[in-house]
Formats: structure tokens, sequence, C-alpha cells
């Protein structure tokens, strides 16, 4: 089964203010089995923009990472988000390797 992945690109407006949610994320992501593969650090965007952090959450499964999102404990932490940070996010299912057999 393949693996879910939320990739986001970020703003912090209010560091101090966004303490709060990554403290209260963490009960989410740790329930649904997150863990971190980037969160923020250095990058660069030879095309496209993106805003100034970009995370990059791995899951056990898509499902699981599209669970996290719309669970109680994540609805918790993202309204300590809100005025906060600017977000845009995507739920992806990762690519697992396997090829179809052929007909």
């Amino acid at each position: 089964m393949a693996k879910g992945y939320w990739v986001a690109s970020v703003d912090v407006t209010d560091p101090e203010g966004y303490e709060a949610y990554k403290a209260e994320n963490a009960n989410a992501f740790r329930k649904y089995g997150a863990r971190f593969l980037t969160r923020g650090g250095q990058y660069e965007a030879p095309e496209g923009k993106l805003r100034s952090r970009i995370v990059l959450i791995e899951f056990p499964t898509y499902d699981a990472a599209v669970e996290c999102y719309h669970s109680p404990e994540y609805a918790k932490a993202m309204a300590l988000r809100q005025g906060k940070s600017v977000m845009d996010l995507a739920i992806v299912e990762g690519y697992d390797g396997a090829q179809p057999s052929a007909p």
C-alpha cells in the first residue's frame, strides 16, 4: 500500500503564535503515524512560486494522511494556526513503484 504525504507551502506571519500550533499538531501526527521529512530548511524553487517554508510529512498510508487532516485532533491544532500563517496544502498518494503487468 502506498504511503501518503502532506506537502505544505507556508508563510508564518506570527512565529510566536505558530509555536502553539506546532506543539498541538504533534498529537494528531503521533496518532496517525506521521513523520516529518522536511520542516522548513533551505530550498530553492527553480520553477513557480512557493511560500517561505516547505514542509513534507509522510504517513503510513494515503488514507491515514487524509484522516489526520479531518481528525478532531488536527482541527484543534488548525484553530491555533489561524491568523498565524498562510498555508497551501496538498495531500498526495505516494508512488509505490509497482508496475502493472502487461496483458
